[in-house]
């Protein structure tokens, strides 16, 4: 056999595999009544939220490990994969947990261990205090205006470029939402494993969890952004989300540690006392504490994951909105209530018209998020948090097997 001819039946041996795992970790589907919940008071969120959200592209609800509702405003579907932003930051700490119980690194260590090629002469007290658990939280130390326009697409070293920032505060004592930091989050796993971030994932969590063709943009030394550039499918959020809620578990196996979900997703830094924002429930590792205990990772635009443990629910959500606390406060309003503790009466019509309304999700006017439209977001509250300006970017794709 002509070697042209076996390298493509290999290729298609490993799409074939691909597409099989992609299909035996689909998530199950289930009628909305069975799992507790209203169809009807689905189908009525649907309306509310296109009133009161722009540009929703998708959302996927799970109740009990069952799809209840899925729907795709068009021209988005449920095969094209959509950019997290910063819902990526969540993947990459997944990264470092991963890297940690393979005992590559600690969250104790310091951030200078692991680039003593790449620090300044003579760095600061502060510099040289600096651990991953710093990064992780949000607590470096930085100000806003010091990583405001951080390069990450510079052609010289971006490490080097992160540990030259001045670092005014000490590690761990000032919360300041910071993008860069989540970039030396890839670089160290990079670092300690010899993968970039979305090699590393691949078969440790993209595969296992059935998540096809991810891609992640990197810089130009090949480093997996870290804290946005990840591409995925609504419904790879939704089993993502789905992990974190069975405590790492996954078809039998447990592909995260537990110890690490339960300290990622609680409240490791204080980011404000505002009893009625999401933004100040505290932080994790680049997960978001909210409201009624639940917690979640979140992008610009609109991108959602959100775990709610004690209604054993979650919800994936894509948009193109610029009021992103509009999101999470209308699911709290509007699904939460219908999360019934015990299944209802079928309803076979209530499940006929909420497929129906679902199938037919169209955008009034289609906005794209793309790079070149990506703009910063206006300030949210006391966390200050900011995202990196466009730029051109190296997207790298994620090899089909381990």
């Amino acid at each position: 056999m002509r070697p042209r001819t076996l390298t493509a039946l290999f290729a298609l041996c490993v799409s074939l595999a691909t597409h099989v795992a992609a299909e035996a970790s689909r998530l199950p589907r289930s009628a909305p009544e069975a799992q507790g919940v209203s169809s009807e008071g689905l189908r009525q969120f649907i309306g509310v939220a296109e009133t009161k959200i722009q540009a929703l592209h998708s959302i996927m609800v799970v109740r009990h490990g069952q799809v209840i509702a899925e729907g795709w405003w068009a021209p988005y579907a449920a095969e094209e994969p959509h950019q997290l932003f910063s819902l990526s930051k969540s993947f990459t700490s997944t990264a470092v947990g991963l890297a940690v119980a393979e005992g590559r690194l600690s969250v104790d260590d310091l951030v200078l261990k692991f680039f003593p090629d790449e620090a300044p002469e003579k760095p600061g007290a502060n510099l040289r205090a600096m651990r991953v658990r710093d990064l992780l939280t949000m607590s470096t130390g930085h100000h806003e205006e010091d990583i405001r326009g951080f390069p990450y697409t510079a052609e010289d070293s971006v490490v080097k470029k992160f540990l030259a920032l001045p670092v005014a505060h000490k590690p761990g004592t000032f919360f300041l939402y910071n993008t860069p930091g989540s970039y030396m989050l890839s670089a160290i796993v990079q670092k300690v494993t010899g993968q970039a971030v979305l090699d590393y994932l691949q078969p440790r969590l993209f595969a296992p969890l059935g998540i096809k063709d991810p891609t992640w943009e990197a810089s130009k030394q090949g480093v997996s952004l870290g804290g946005f550039g990840l591409n995925v499918r609504t419904e790879d959020i939704a089993r993502f989300g789905q992990l974190y809620l069975q405590k790492g578990q996954w078809r039998g196996k447990q592909l995260i540690p537990a110890a690490w979900v339960e300290a990622a997703t609680a409240r490791q830094m204080s980011n404000g006392s505002a009893p009625t924002s999401d933004w100040e429930q505290g932080y994790g590792y680049q997960f978001w504490r909210c409201r009624h205990g639940f917690y979640r990772g979140d992008g610009a635009h609109g991108q959602f994951c959100l775990v709610l443990p004690q209604y054993d629910t979650v919800i994936a959500i894509t948009s193109g909105t610029r009021d992103l606390r509009a999101v999470p406060d209308l699911i709290w309003e509007t699904i939460v209530p219908l999360l019934e503790p015990q299944a209802r009466p079928a309803d076979a019509a209530a499940v006929t018209r909420l497929r129906e309304r679902l199938a037919g999700l169209s955008l009034r006017r289609p906005t794209a998020i793309t790079c070149a439209t990506w703009s910063p977001l206006p300030a949210r509250s006391t966390t200050r948090r900011r995202h990196p300006p466009p730029s051109a970017r190296i997207l790298r794709k994620s090899p089909k097997s381990g």
